[in-house]
């Protein structure tokens, strides 16, 4: 049987721009000051995680220098090595890089993310499936193109399936790059210490992926409460130095950026793309909009994480200009001093706050599974429910053990912050490119929006991410690579799984009978008909499926109730109950039920056939019998899928998740009728 394959129709778009959309059902604003309050808290412990934990290496890795010795190396008087890339940290420095980091929060996060992209809202959802979603429309669909042979998929959805390629990758090194930042604080306190903090890194994030199957809603319960005093400690530690060192909020001008940039020429356009950490995970502002709301999103950014994140950077300045040049390795640990107990109580601290960074990026990865698979991008995998009340809170065994490996991989490939570095970033700035492109292309086909105020919003942003993502290209070399062969390799794995299920439907559907036919000859022949229901699922709303013609050419029997039930996947989070079903009354006990779904639904048929009950199909579950086509793919048809493409496919489609479980299908109704197909 082919898998059901996402309908759509086109959608014209509204003469003007609406207001901001209401949150989809399911995902209901928060009313009320507490209720807001509650929901702006959760937002501050799941969405700003990562970016709140940027500032641990962000200004480390621009101004952790340290004079060359002798021989040439740079190290710091406890002879750790400074980083690769780092500017002396003189007056006019400090300044022009913390100018950088002050702008590029202002313009990445608050100006694009929240005020603008954050409107382009998917019935309650977002991050880029979902904006990629919402530019093709609720019910368009990519169509085979027989011109040339090739299968059409929209640009848009294109952009967004490789966007979702680079936050996998981006998945696999946040996690190493929170706590390998945070674990750095114990060479602070001792260099004797520092061969154990990648042993101790790995631990962490083995645990950190072990209790994932307990669900995001048990061990996520302090999250909120955790940042919350995250960034107030961080913002107290900051204005300290602040007070001690006043001019470094000269820094908030942009002048002092521009002449940084002006005076170290290629090497500030390198440093550029060691500034651009300081806004990563600023694409989960957007991913985690369907938790939370905008409301509280914005609310907890301009409250609690965006003070904090500019005392800390500043007083972090600070620190780099009251303390003799190239003697700080880390200034964040630095604005401790010598307070030994201060430092453990904030290592500590800044351990919970990666493990809550490493965790929202983990449940993103989740989520964006679920969607890619719903929509028809990703092999079926295993859906684990962890919460009766949030739909939202899920777990997936199969990407769980891959990120963890991935992640581990990471640590032990690089070793420290320093070197994640090199490899961090060039991932999220090329999706961030991708999301400023898509919200164009919402503002022209969804809202109506002219040409030139739709450019006004695109050009400026697209030149700032471009060039953050050229200053991080250069570090391809150097580990950037590590990111862009996993968005690759994700991307030729939806493309190729997307292709595959269009190719095998065709083929499929080839074979299959028209209903009036069938049913004029079901008339004549009058098979022997039986007591109970028969559920043939199919993959098109039209026509007589495969594995009912090889039921009734093998058994010569059928039942006394047929229902051909067809899957829609709708470019929407999710569909209203009343516009779900569709039920057709065939003729001689035949009914057509076709079901809509959105793609943060998941599917029970059983479920769903019995609120049929009130169209005429009466299926008790003990004597409903469902029917499904096991097929045997053989690579050596003529399909126009590429060789490697079909043995992918094939390799694919045995190991994805049986349709019996993905369907909810009890194991005892369900009979299976084999096919070989040659692609």
């Amino acid at each position: 049987m082919a898998e059901p394959v996402a309908a759509s129709t086109a959608e014209s778009a509204p003469p003007v721009v609406p207001p901001e959309p209401s949150t989809a059902p399911n995902h209901h604003g928060p009313v009320g000051g507490k209720a807001l309050a509650l929901a702006s808290l959760g937002a501050l412990g799941v969405v700003y995680g990562d970016i709140g934990t940027s500032v641990l290496y962000a200004m480390k890795e621009c101004l952790s220098w340290a004079p060359p010795n002798a021989e040439g190396k740079r190290l710091f008087p406890n002879g750790l090595e400074a980083s690769a890339h780092a500017v002396a940290p003189t007056y006019d420095n400090v300044l022009g890089v913390l100018s950088l980091m002050f702008w590029a929060l202002m313009l990445v996060v608050c100006v694009k993310y929240l005020y603008f992209v954050l409107r382009a809202d998917n019935k309650g959802e977002g991050g880029i499936l979902a904006l990629a979603a919402l530019v093709e429309g609720e019910d368009r669909k990519p169509k085979p193109r027989p011109k040339n042979g090739k299968i059409a998929i929209a640009v848009p959805m294109l952009l967004g399936l490789f966007g979702t390629g680079l936050l996998f990758g981006d998945g696999a090194i946040t996690p190493a790059i929170s706590v390998l930042g945070a674990m750095e604080g114990l060479s602070e306190q001792s260099t004797a210490l520092t061969y154990l903090v990648v042993p101790i890194t790995v631990g962490i994030l083995i645990g950190v992926f072990l209790v994932q199957r307990f669900g995001t809603g048990k061990i996520g319960v302090a999250f909120g409460p955790v940042m919350l005093i995250w960034f107030i400690a961080i913002g107290l530690l900051g204005l300290r130095w602040i007070i001690e060192e006043p001019g470094v909020l000269h820094a908030v001008n942009p002048m002092h950026a521009v002449h940084f940039l002006g005076s170290h020429g290629a090497h500030g356009f390198i440093l550029i793309g060691l500034v651009f950490l300081c806004v990563t995970g600023g694409e989960a502002l957007y991913a985690d909009m369907g938790h939370f709301g905008r409301g509280p999103i914005r609310l907890a950014w301009f409250t609690i994480a965006l003070p904090g994140l500019l005392l800390n950077y500043f007083g972090q300045g600070a620190v780099l200009l009251a303390k003799p040049v190239g003697t700080v390795q880390n200034p964040f640990y630095a604005l401790m001093g010598d307070h030994t107990v201060l430092l453990w109580v904030m290592l500590v601290l800044a351990t919970l706050a990666a493990v809550i960074a490493s965790q929202a990026l983990i449940s993103g990865v989740f989520s964006i599974t679920r969607q890619a698979m719903q929509l028809g991008y990703w092999p079926r995998v295993t859906v684990v429910h962890t919460s009766a009340s949030a739909e939202g809170q899920i777990y997936i065994p199969e990407m769980n053990w891959l990120l963890m490996a991935s992640t581990i991989a990471v640590v032990l490939q690089f070793r420290s912050s320093s070197g994640l570095a090199a490899a961090y970033g060039i991932a999220v700035t090329g999706t961030m490119g991708i999301t400023t492109y898509l919200f164009y292309l919402v503002c022209r086909r969804r809202w109506g929006y002219s040409q030139a105020y739709s450019l006004a919003f695109m050009v400026p942003f697209l030149i700032i991410d471009l060039t953050f993502f050229g200053a991080n290209a250069v570090k391809i070399l150097d580990g950037g690579w590590f990111p862009l062969a996993i968005g690759v390799i994700v991307f030729v794995v939806m493309t190729t799984w997307w292709r595959g299920r269009i190719e095998l439907s065709q083929l499929m559907d080839s074979g299959q009978m028209e209903e009036t036919l069938f049913l004029d000859d079901l008339a004549t022949q009058m098979p022997v008909r039986v007591r109970g229901t028969a559920v043939f699922m199919s993959s098109t709303p039209n026509g007589i499926p495969n594995v009912l013609m090889h039921h009734l050419k093998h058994n010569q029997v059928l039942h006394q109730q047929v229902v051909l039930f067809s899957l829609s996947t709708l470019n929407v989070p999710y569909v209203k109950s009343d516009k779900a079903l569709e039920v057709r009354e065939l003729g001689h006990g035949f009914y057509r039920v076709v079901c809509k779904v959105g793609f943060m639904q998941d599917t029970d048929v059983p479920k769903l056939l019995a609120r049929c009950a009130d169209s005429g199909i009466k299926a008790e579950p003990m004597t409903t019998t469902y029917y499904l086509g096991r097929q045997t793919l053989l690579t050596t048809g003529a399909s126009r899928l590429a060789r490697w493409r079909k043995l992918l496919f094939s390799f694919l489609s045995r190991n994805a998740r049986p349709p019996t479980a993905f369907f909810n299908l009890p194991p005892n109704r369900v009979v299976e009728l084999g096919l070989q197909i040659e692609m």
